[in-house]
């Protein structure tokens, strides 16, 4: 899993050293990506526990997609450099909604992290932060991010790359939750796959 991110991120790191000049809203996107796939790093070597592999063939298309989206997302901000800047300036809400965002991804996936013993292969019903509500909220907190970071470039590449990945989520999430509904009795019917009372 670390070979899925690493590639994304170091796309980010060396956006730093290919393009050293640009705006604060090219600072602020380069960090947000940067800062993005590192925490999946660091939850791969520090926090998840996984229950099985990957195929190669699906590792390589993932690893493949993370990689385009965060050098794309890079690379088009570079074009906008010296355009004139959006009338409505959201890159400071959005550095604020990518905070929140990450911080919450974070805190699911640690709470996923501690069903699970160590070389355990059994699942549970997740408790705990928005579980109650929804049996993805690492997603929607992923979903948010991503918005976050669309905020911060306002660029139509980055939301149609925050709309594409919130469908994307949205069906995972789906399939999640019949998932658990099928295979735990006691499973809450109250809770939605990814929004609080909505879906």
């Amino acid at each position: 899993m670390f070979l899925l991110y690493t590639p994304a991120f170091l796309v980010g790191l060396a956006s730093f050293w290919l393009f050293p000049d640009g705006d604060l809203r090219f600072l602020f996107l380069r960090s947000a990506v940067t800062i993005h796939f590192f925490k999946r790093d660091f939850e791969v070597v520090f926090v998840h526990k996984y229950s099985g592999e990957m195929a190669v063939d699906s590792m390589i298309i993932i690893l493949f997609s993370y990689f385009t989206v965060s050098s794309s997302l890079i690379y088009i901000q570079v074009l906008t450099q010296g355009l004139p800047q959006p009338s409505l300036d959201l890159k400071y809400p959005g550095i604020l909604l990518f905070l929140i965002a990450i911080t919450g991804n974070f805190y699911h996936h640690y709470l996923l992290s501690k069903l699970r013993a160590k070389g355990g292969k059994d699942y549970k019903i997740p408790k705990g932060g928005l579980f109650g509500l929804v049996i993805c909220p690492h997603y929607l907190f992923e979903i948010l991010g991503f918005l976050g970071i669309s905020l911060i470039s306002q660029t139509l590449y980055s939301f149609c790359v925050s709309l594409g990945l919130a469908l994307y989520l949205m069906g995972r999430s789906y399939v999640t939750r019949r998932w658990y509904l099928s295979k735990f009795d006691d499973f809450p019917k109250e809770v939605k796959a990814l929004i609080p009372y909505v879906f």
